[in-house]
């Protein structure tokens, strides 16, 4: 079991001072698939069709749905910890962090959600790993395709811009503020309780 330094086990929930094992197994396995997600459509448009390019892409519908998943409980387990999470801080500063992990949630949720959009307008039916969610739509509901399409596509590479500089705050907050701001999500050994 994960410690901190004082000793005591990582909380299952998120505290004051940590974020617990739940919002850091989310945070992780969530930042992990948009990498595979991001990573396979970049291929593509650098590469085009190739088999590189087709063992992302190839699984990015089931990637996408198990994503949606994740995201939507992510969503849910941080309103019910919203009063036990670090703070941003106040100011300038604490708003702009919050106003960036809004944005970066609102569109974590939008993009897949621009696909089921998509999926359920589409002649074909939607099934990721072969179980039917969606039958196919004869014909098909055209606004709903061409909104899906747009959205999903410009949402994702938004979804991209907002994690970069989510990344960048985590290098400022670590490498010029040094307030141990990655130590809170990251699981290092040195975070306080």
């Amino acid at each position: 079991m994960r410690t901190t330094r004082s000793g005591k086990a990582l909380p299952f929930r998120d505290t004051t001072a940590v974020y617990g094992r739940v919002s850091r197994l989310l945070h992780w396995t969530i930042a992990a698939l948009l990498l595979w997600q991001l990573l396979g459509m970049g291929l593509k448009l650098m590469l085009g069709r190739t088999p590189v390019s087709a063992f992302f892409v190839g699984s990015h519908q089931q990637v996408g749905t198990v994503l949606f998943g994740l995201i939507v409980l992510r969503v849910i387990w941080a309103l019910a910890n919203s009063g036990n999470r670090p703070a941003h801080g106040g100011g300038l500063r604490g708003l702009a962090v919050r106003l960036g992990h809004l944005a970066l949630y609102a569109v974590m949720v939008l993009v897949p959600f621009s696909a089921l959009l998509r999926a359920y307008g589409s002649d074909k039916p939607f099934a990721p790993f072969g179980v039917e969610i969606f039958a196919a739509q004869q014909p098909a509901i055209g606004w709903m395709v061409q909104a899906g399409n747009l959205i999903h596509g410009e949402g994702g590479w938004l979804l991209l811009a907002l994690i970069a500089g989510h990344v960048a705050m985590v290098a400022v907050h670590e490498g010029l503020w040094r307030d141990g701001t990655l130590s809170r999500m990251a699981g290092r050994q040195g975070a306080r309780l």
